[in-house]
């Protein structure tokens, strides 16, 4: 990260204030095609959005990965959470996530983009994984949200192993869930503003 000097045992160490995140009044579960839409309206207007996937682990040997299951959307305010199988009206996603005017950041993914592809069809345009441009020259591997908070924000972000490694295909989501998910998409869009504002005037 270029003008991150936070590392990650660092990290690990720091007492920070916790990051808030948003909260449940301001996330969308989309389970509808009229949600789907209204999404749409908003998202396809704006500049930028924060862009993650959640899939449902697996955990034996050979078991094929069947995700993603649910893909996370967030504006500045607001975060919209995409099941894949409640056979919601896939099209308001396909348009936001191909449109070529709206930036998609998020971080690592690498595999986002290819299981859009192979499971929904869905070849995902303008993409920015902070996790690369992040890290800056002399860095091995990706910048990770946790890092990236701590620095911009002066916050520890919390995120959940359990949480993050359970279910996702699962037919009703837990507040933990949708908590967990939404902010994985919003913090994205918040680290974008922080790092822009950082950026030499062109």
């Amino acid at each position: 990260m270029s003008d991150v000097k936070l590392r990650r045992a660092d990290l690990a160490a720091a007492e920070l204030p916790v990051y808030p995140g948003i909260d449940l009044p301001r996330i969308t579960l989309v389970d509808s095609d009229a949600a789907a839409a209204s999404a749409s309206a908003v998202l396809l207007a704006c500049d930028a959005i924060g862009f993650d996937t959640e899939s449902k682990p697996t955990f034996r040997k050979g078991e094929v990965a069947t995700g993603p299951h649910l893909v996370q959307l967030a504006s500045d305010d607001h975060a919209w959470l995409f099941p894949v199988a409640r056979g919601v009206d896939r099209s308001s996603l396909k348009s936001i996530l191909e449109s070529p005017t709206v930036l998609k950041v998020g971080f690592g993914l690498g595999n986002d983009r290819s299981a859009l592809r192979e499971r929904l069809g869905i070849e995902i345009a303008n993409v920015l994984d902070l996790g690369e441009v992040l890290r800056g020259p002399g860095h091995r591997g990706t910048v990770g949200a946790k890092v990236a908070v701590a620095h911009f924000f002066g916050q520890k972000l919390q995120k959940s192993k359990k949480t993050g490694t359970s279910n996702w295909a699962s037919p009703r989501l837990n507040e933990r869930q949708i908590l967990y998910a939404a902010n994985d998409a919003h913090v994205a869009l918040q680290l974008y503003r922080a790092w822009r504002a950082k950026q030499p005037v062109e």
